[in-house]
């Protein structure tokens, strides 16, 4: 088997690169003018805001609690929260299907269980299909219409390799778009993710997606259908990547081996994202260096433990 020169792989990759963010051009001005939101608030104090789920030791959301239950940290250091709610914020999501040909036999379970989840959305949030297989495809962009979501879902057919990172990349870049100007602004972001397998076939590499995502404001919910002992073994990259995704992010990873459980993961995703209450501080390290920070939320109550995103990134400039 001949292999192509490096020269030519960089041209190729290059047109290829090329073409991904000339679509994703394409792909961001529908959410453009819903979200109109800048990135930072008016006195030119950085917010950070985090999504907060909490558990009890029996693995059971605890729902009841009030902003004096919340520690918030920084590098060490404790932060005061600004903001404060768990009255269920409106929430901009992006959902990922995996439509690779080793799909196929799987595909009708899939799209059934992704549309059960799309039919719960509220009137005030807004979602967007998104299809992944050798191309990156938005079946439809950001709407709150559960019905055009569904025809989306149902356009998803198997067939070719898995551009896992070229999607994720693309639904990062939009949900960026939703950042909060003032407090009143704060929006949930996320990301539900289907994907049976490994990258195989994008541009966008997987350093690249982490850190988009550790930058960006959105909770990723990953995937991974798996198949068997044999598949299992063969799996250890594509877990080892929605692991750290979903941990980074404050999400959570999935990983059944069977398609008629993902209703069930979809509603667990979707009980997760109606029970989480949102926090939002301005930090007190004033340098503008772009370091990484540091987060840690903790419930002051005995016997329950807090999620949220590990961290970010401060600001640069001046």
């Amino acid at each position: 088997m001949s292999h192509p020169s490096p020269g030519r792989i960089r041209t190729r990759a290059a047109g290829a690169k090329a073409l991904l963010f000339a679509t994703l051009g394409v792909a961001v001005c529908g959410a453009a003018g819903a979200y109109a939101q800048g990135q930072r608030i008016r006195s030119g104090i950085e917010l950070v805001s985090l999504n907060v789920t909490v558990t009890d030791g029996s693995n059971k959301y605890a729902t009841d609690l009030t902003e004096p239950d919340f520690e918030v940290y920084e590098d060490g250091a404790k932060q005061h929260v600004t903001f404060f709610s768990r009255t269920q914020q409106p929430i901009a999501l992006a959902l990922l299907l995996d439509t690779s040909a080793s799909m196929d036999e799987r595909m009708a379970i899939a799209q059934e269980a992704a549309i059960g989840f799309a039919r719960q959305l509220h009137k005030d949030d807004q979602a967007e299909v998104i299809d992944f297989d050798s191309q990156v495809r938005i079946l439809q962009a950001f709407t709150h219409d559960s019905a055009a979501l569904e025809r989306a879902i149902r356009q998803t057919a198997a067939n070719g390799s898995t551009s896992l990172y070229n999607a994720l990349y693309i639904a990062l870049k939009d949900l960026k778009k939703v950042k909060a100007e003032t407090t009143s602004d704060i929006r949930r972001q996320a990301i539900v993710l289907l994907s049976d397998g490994d990258d195989t076939s994008s541009l966008i590499e997987f350093d690249q997606v982490l850190d988009l995502a550790k930058r960006s404001e959105t909770v990723i919910y990953s995937i991974g259908l798996r198949q068997g002992e044999i598949a299992r073994r063969e799996f250890k990259e594509a877990e080892f990547v929605l692991k750290q995704l979903s941990s980074e992010t404050g999400g959570r990873a999935y990983f059944p081996t069977d398609a008629r459980e993902l209703q069930k993961i979809y509603q667990a995703i979707w009980d997760e994202l109606s029970s989480q209450y949102a926090l939002a501080y301005s930090s007190t390290n004033p340098k503008r260096d772009g370091a990484w920070r540091r987060v840690q939320v903790r419930v002051v109550k005995p016997g329950l433990t807090a999620r949220t995103k590990l961290g970010y990134y401060g600001p640069t400039g001046s």
